[in-house]
């Protein structure tokens, strides 16, 4: 069986390659703008699946083809943070999120020619009170730069940003790779 992984993140691609799954990257070309008013779980349900069935369009006649997608989100309170537009705005991000605990909101999709499986894992990360000097420092290493909400849990400064998580590690990376794991064993991609 051939899994196509749907994301140009190259967290995924970390995380899938570090647990020895193999895959073809496949990134899929879905807008992902919010829709008006709508939920922020059913927004990430929503482009994991509409990730996950852009790549199945092109790849379904492959026998034995599964396609996994994923979007993750970074929530505090009724605000979903993305990626920063640039350095002032991961700035302004960190200070936001500083001394808060916020969500880390993560949807998957697996899709093959036997049916679709889904998930949603939540994962709460509180980030410790940072002085202004530490957020421009931060900032001006470029870390924060293509990451939600202006962090990287996974690199060594991102670290030591974080007071605490409760939840999965890898959702916070970008993919709950136990969930993942567990959706394509019952797919059948997994032995």
């Amino acid at each position: 069986m051939t899994l196509y992984l749907a994301s140009a993140s190259p967290r995924r691609r970390e995380i899938l390659t570090a647990a020895g799954v193999p895959f073809v990257l496949r990134p899929a070309d879905v807008d992902e703008s919010p829709l008006p008013h709508e939920d922020h779980r059913a927004c990430v349900a929503r482009l994991a699946r509409a990730k996950a069935e852009a790549v199945w369009k092109d790849v379904s006649s492959e026998a034995g083809a599964a396609v996994l997608a994923a979007d993750t989100a970074v929530l505090l309170g009724p605000d979903m943070l993305g990626k920063p537009a640039d350095r002032g705005d991961a700035a302004r991000m960190l200070g936001y999120i500083s001394g808060r605990t916020h969500e880390v909101l993560t949807a998957f999709c697996v899709l093959t020619a036997g049916g679709l499986a889904e998930g949603l894992v939540s994962t709460s990360v509180r980030i410790r009170r940072l002085s202004d000097q530490e957020i421009d420092s931060y900032v001006a290493t470029g870390d924060p730069l293509d990451k939600a909400g202006s962090y990287a849990i996974q690199g060594p400064m991102g670290a030591v940003l974080v007071e605490a998580v409760e939840g999965s590690y890898s959702n916070v990376i970008g993919l709950p790779l136990a969930e993942v794991l567990e959706a394509l064993r019952e797919a059948g991609v997994l032995g």
